[in-house]
């Protein structure tokens, strides 16, 4: 992997966030050979949520890698990680080249088709400090991100999330606004996310 990006960022121009999304970061070739290596390679668990008391599996399968053993907490999930591939230390350097921190940690989630999904959810956990930076890249199948600001009813956007493509929230952005992967009737391919963060 040597390519930063084959087109232009695009910058949203939203409230009380920043959003950064760069279409084609990795080429095809690129996006395709590294869906397949995390696929097969990857040491994919189910966790399950509670949902108004009631435990069920989660909609998707994540793995958490990182550095030093730092845990991540989500949803009342506790998740260790496992040591950085050499392949996830590649795009974690590519992915840090262009938004000029380092990070920590990346969580891997693998939708498997329409059915999975992640609801409406902010990443401001209290290990991630204060205005932090998520970098998201999508490869597989295209979804709908979708955001919504917390106090403004009328600010959402949709973003497709393409093979290849790297999403950066910035700032504010956890703090006023939710964001989610809905769930989808349409017959779609399978998609994973990597979604790299510091954790304090």
């Amino acid at each position: 992997m040597n390519s930063l990006f084959q087109s232009e960022p695009i910058f949203f121009n939203l409230p009380d966030a920043e959003i950064i999304y760069f279409p084609s970061f990795l080429s095809l070739e690129e996006s395709n050979s590294l869906f397949l290596e995390l696929l097969e390679n990857t040491p994919w668990q189910q966790d399950e949520i509670m949902v108004y008391g009631k435990k069920y599996p989660q909609p998707r399968l994540t793995a958490l890698y990182g550095n030093e053993e730092k845990p991540y907490s989500y949803s009342n999930i506790v998740m260790h990680p496992h040591h950085w591939t050499s392949s996830l230390e590649k795009i974690k350097l590519l992915v840090e080249n262009v938004s000029n921190v380092n990070f920590t940690t990346v969580l891997l989630n693998y939708y498997r088709d329409g059915n999975d999904g992640n609801g409406w959810h902010a990443d401001n956990e209290k290990e991630l400090g204060s205005n932090p930076i998520i970098a998201s890249l999508s490869l597989g199948a295209e979804r709908n991100f979708q955001l919504k600001h917390n106090n403004n009813a009328s600010q959402k956007k949709n973003i497709i999330l393409e093979n290849g493509s790297l999403l950066l929230m910035k700032g504010s952005t956890q703090h006023f606004w939710k964001h989610q992967i809905p769930k989808t009737k349409k017959t779609i391919g399978a998609r994973i996310n990597l979604t790299f963060r510091i954790i304090k």
